[in-house]
């Protein structure tokens, strides 16, 4: 149970609980309370007053003390012995008046006119004395603070110092006479204001300051109390946060009419004045949030309700309030992305929102930001929204189509709405390739692929792919291959499974340019597929594509001969018809041809060499006799298939032959070369020779192994006998046949020379030469 206990200038007592509603009430002395201490548990309480009375009693027993002082008071201890009498012990006399105690633990700390001591009652002895500041300040207008702020930590404010003071143990090596304890001043700085009270919060100080101003006229006016959070440092401190307390009557105030006092454990903070009580708490997030609000900082307010998780009532509040303010400034597009975080999965308040910007006219604002997950809203809110685009933005509405899944809406409904629209203008693009999407979504393909179609659309081929519509597409090729050709023909001759070669001919019948594209990319992929298609396209090469003729003459063994001579013949196709008859053995007249209407001697003795007919070396010179160029270009080349001095004798004496020297140069310059190419060549033949027949001597005087795996050639028994002690004789071969001596045939008609009858018989000549073993 936590409640206040608060003591008045008319020496009453009042106990108050949190909410400062009044509890109980005690009637302690006609003069003013002094002070008022409490023990841990709440259970007793200890009163001192004006009139020298000191008073402990329990509030919930009739457990107590009293005692009446009429001088000034000494401080004693007193405490219950074995016998539950009391045993009074005197810590401090003869300083005057003690203005302030303050007892944690084992440590008792007070305060008189001099300083402050502390006494240890477990050693029972008075371990320091922090003597006073500044002693020109009255002690009783600028009385001494004092807070335990832990078991051994003490926190003193007097006039305007503070100082913190530690209570440490002595080392043994230190004792001698000494108390056990001792204590440092770890911290100790000079404030700008007097102090009336002082409060622990972790590791920093909370600190309630009298404050006296000087006004224009240099007079000293009391101000407002300040309650200010401090960070201590070893030589001052950092001012952390101030607050200036509006209490009644603060203009006639004294440093001395305030106190500060605080609950451990629930960090709660008194502060209490002549005529007000001011409760003060740590701020919390809610409090952030709260001064975010005030402030109109709405995207701070709420992130931090978003880390706090604590209430997602208030989180939404925040949330709308923010949407209400973008709203009311006309950030449209702000507000609508912000329902996203703070609606969340809420329908019912998106539903809400959606009216609301359909009400202010700003419906596409919201539509990109809707739900379209699993979570998701009624399909006529969506319908609504698509409605608004289709009256005024058609690019919007397009756009909506593809972002938005087809479950969020009914698909025939917006697909009537559309309809209705492309009545008044059919030709819109933008609404036709919308409709084709519906359509696809709606598993309409054949639909859908007549509009792209119509549309020259881009998807138009992976509709096809994807749903397998090459049934529906099979009286479509022209209208697709007038699209893109090279996709179309590309598509068709990819799966040709599906629309087989004889369905494409037939719908490209009456479009010989396009039919000519598809046969001769089929005959790119495979020379044999199209066979039957051969001979109709050599007049679709010969009309829209010649520099392929010849290629596809060259490459197709299935095109009638006869009829592309025919066809090239009266295109007067040269080159063509030279192809053909010297593919059909006229390769005279092809040779004639070139000679004379194409007029190219180079052409012509590429044609004989490609050939290598005498009679058409024989052709090519007596066509090229009178015609000095022609000469010229034979000389140039036909050194190395024909004896230039058959051409020389046959030219008129007296002719005049273009660059004549220059050829007769290249003749003699190739002919050096040919007799050095020969001589090189014989060269390493020989070498080569040498090497061989060396190698092969080398190789045929190695030994030859024989042992009992091997046989006779001629009566198949082992080449070795059983018994090694008696004497026997083996012929080996080179080619590595052997026979036991007596079963050869008597030696050939060359003397001293014996052959492998085997090898003999192979017609593999010498090189049987004989070893024999004799043993």
């Amino acid at each position: 149970l936590t409640f206040l206990a608060l003591g008045t200038h008319f020496g009453k007592v009042f106990l108050l609980d949190i909410q400062g509603n009044l509890t109980q009430k005690f009637e302690i002395s006609p003069v003013k309370i002094n002070q008022i201490s409490l023990d841990e548990s709440g259970e007793h309480m200890g009163i001192c007053s004006e009139d020298g009375k000191v008073q402990v009693f329990g509030l919930y027993t009739r457990e107590g003390f009293h005692e009446n002082f009429d001088c000034p008071v000494k401080l004693l201890l007193y405490e219950k012995n074995w016998l539950n009498r009391w045993k009074t012990s005197t810590l401090h006399e003869g300083e005057g008046t003690i203005t302030n105690v303050q007892w944690r633990a084992n440590l008792i700390a007070w305060a008189n006119n001099m300083g402050v001591k502390i006494y240890d009652i477990s050693t029972k002895q008075r371990i320091t004395n922090v003597l006073r500041d500044n002693v020109s300040l009255r002690p009783d207008m600028y009385p001494c603070s004092l807070c335990w702020k832990d078991n051994s930590t003490l926190i003193i404010g007097w006039g305007s110092s503070i100082k913190i003071c530690v209570v440490k143990e002595r080392g043994h090596t230190e004792l001698r006479d000494l108390p056990s304890r001792y204590v440092e001043i770890v911290s100790a700085f000079e404030t700008e204001f007097f102090i009336s009270g002082l409060a622990p919060l972790a590791d920093q100080l909370v600190t309630l300051y009298f404050v006296k101003e000087n006004s224009d006229h240099m007079e000293e006016f009391r101000a407002r109390p300040c309650l200010d959070i401090i960070q201590p440092l070893p030589e001052g401190y950092e001012e952390i946060s101030s607050d200036a307390l509006t209490v009644r009557n603060f203009q006639e105030n004294e440093c001395r009419d305030y106190r500060l006092e605080h609950s451990e454990g629930e960090s709660l903070y008194y502060i209490i004045s002549p005529k007000d009580i001011v409760v003060a708490k740590e701020r919390d997030q809610d409090d952030h949030i709260d001064w975010l609000l005030d402030k109109k900082k709405y995207e701070e307010a709420l992130m931090a309700a978003e880390i706090s998780f604590k209430n997602i009532k208030r989180h939404e509040k925040i949330g709308m309030a923010y949407i209400n303010h973008l709203v009311e400034k006309g950030d449209y597009d702000t507000a609508s992305r912000k329902c996203q975080k703070v609606l969340g999965k809420n329908m019912e308040l998106w539903e809400n929102e959606v009216y609301r910007f359909k009400t202010i006219g700003q419906l596409k604002a919201i539509s990109q930001y809707l739900p379209r997950g699993d979570l998701r809203l009624r399909p006529a809110i969506y319908e609504m929204i698509l409605h608004e685009f289709l009256k005024s933005d058609y690019e919007g509405f397009a756009t909506l189509i593809r972002e938005w899944p087809g479950e969020l809406y009914n698909n025939m409904t917006i697909v009537q709405a559309v309809t209705d629209h492309l009545k008044k203008d059919p030709m819109n693009s933008t609404l036709l390739t919308t409709l084709a999407e519906l359509y696809t979504y709606d598993q309409r393909y054949d639909r859908a692929l007549e509009i792209y179609l119509r549309l020259r659309h881009k998807d138009v081929y992976q509709l096809i792919h994807k749903h397998d519509l090459f049934s529906s597409i099979e009286d479509k090729i022209v209208l697709l291959m007038d699209f893109d050709k090279e996709k179309a023909v590309d598509m068709l001759l990819d799966n040709e499974d599906k629309i087989l070669i004889d369905r494409v001919v037939e719908e490209l019948r009456d479009r010989p340019e396009l039919l000519h594209i598809y046969l001769h990319k089929l005959f790119k992929r495979d020379h044999h597929k199209g066979q039957r298609y051969h001979e109709r396209q050599i007049g679709l090469y010969a009309e829209y594509d010649r520099p392929n003729l010849l290629p596809f003459l060259r490459d197709s063994i299935h095109c009638p001969l006869e009829k592309a001579l025919e066809i090239c013949q009266e295109r007067n196709f040269v080159e063509e018809t030279v192809f053909l008859l010297s593919r059909m053995g006229n390769c005279r007249r092809a040779l004639q041809m070139i000679m004379e209407e194409l007029e190219d001697v180079d052409k012509a003795i590429e044609f004989a060499k490609e050939q290598d007919d005498a009679e058409l070396w024989e052709d090519l010179i007596s066509y090229s006799i009178d015609k000095p160029p022609f000469i010229t270009g034979l000389l140039n080349n036909i050194g190395t298939h024909v004896d230039p001095i058959l051409l020389i004798h046959r030219i008129k004496e007296g002719m005049e032959i273009p660059n004549l020297r220059d050829s007769l140069v290249k003749i003699l310059q190739d002919y050096n070369l040919q007799i050095l190419l020969r001589e090189g060549c014989k060269k390493i033949l020989v070498a080569d020779s040498l090497s061989l027949l060396q190698k092969m001597h080398r190789t045929q005087m190695r030994g030859v192994r024989v042992d009992e795996e091997n046989i006779c050639e001629s009566c198949h028994a082992s080449i070795l006998p059983s018994d090694m002690a008696q004497n026997f004789s083996v012929v080996v071969f080179y080619c590595r046949h052997m026979f036991h001596k007596e079963c050869l045939p008597s030696p050939g008609t060359i003397p001293g020379v014996q052959f492998c009858n085997i090898c003999s018989a192979k017609r593999r000549g010498p090189g049987s030469g004989i070893l024999e073993m004799k043993k």
